[in-house]
């Protein structure tokens, strides 16, 4: 069986802009208002929210970065869990794609580097738990992505075998973890997110979800133990 592993954030979801409002309010709570917009800093917020205190900080020109990064995270956690799903919408295609993959058997899990918890809460409220038999986020075991533990537990999780799965991701993290795995990596490439997917050279790159399993299929006959077609 076919075990399909997905990122979350940029990857079946953007969530960039809950994450950019998360963060300017730990700004406000400094004392500055508007530090991130929208129209500049999606692709910053797809980072995470260190990526994003970092950028602001850095705007700021805060002599303390690395301090105050760290005082601050966890209050952009728990704005972030307040104002969790506002304005977070699955990428178009992203459910009907999870949706076939079952549909023809395969397995269909998350690896995530945000903190479990609020990957299961996000997820239960755009009504998609039951979609994904397995979650691993950033806190499930003592290392995150791009070291590659996460992405086995979470095939542990699906029963799955490495070389019969392949990781869907969005960014250089998710490449690095794929190559430590020695998995085929799929890259999105989603707005807004601002990397370079064709300098990573991935597998394969897709624009839209219609593209991902007619994708995995063809990655499938170069690196994983599958039938070819007659």
């Amino acid at each position: 069986m076919i075990s399909i592993v997905f990122d979350l954030d940029g990857t079946l979801a953007d969530t960039s802009r809950d994450m950019l409002k998360a963060a300017n309010l730990c700004f406000e709570e400094m004392g500055y208002s508007d530090v991130l917009s929208e129209a500049m800093h999606r692709g910053t917020a797809l980072h995470g929210g260190r990526a994003m205190l970092t950028k602001g900080l850095t705007l700021l020109k805060e002599p303390n970065l690395a301090n105050v990064v760290s005082e601050y995270y966890p209050k952009f956690l728990k704005y972030y869990r307040e104002n969790l799903y506002e304005k977070t919408v699955f990428y178009d295609g992203a459910i009907t794609c999870v949706e076939k993959m079952a549909g023809q058997g395969w397995n269909v899990g998350i690896c995530t580097n945000k903190p479990e918890d609020l990957a299961e809460s996000l997820l239960s409220k755009m009504s998609a738990q039951n979609y994904f038999k397995a979650l691993v986020g950033a806190d499930t075991l003592s290392v995150r992505k791009p070291d590659p533990a996460p992405f086995f537990e979470t095939l542990r999780r699906l029963n799955g075998k490495p070389n019969r799965s392949c990781l869907v991701g969005d960014s250089i993290t998710d490449y690095k973890t794929a190559k430590a795995a020695d998995v085929p990596i799929i890259l999105v490439d989603f707005p807004p997110n601002d990397t370079d997917m064709s300098s990573l050279k991935p597998d394969a790159i897709i624009g839209h979800f219609d593209e991902l399993v007619p994708t995995i299929e063809t990655v499938s006959y170069t690196h994983l133990t599958l039938p070819t077609k007659a």
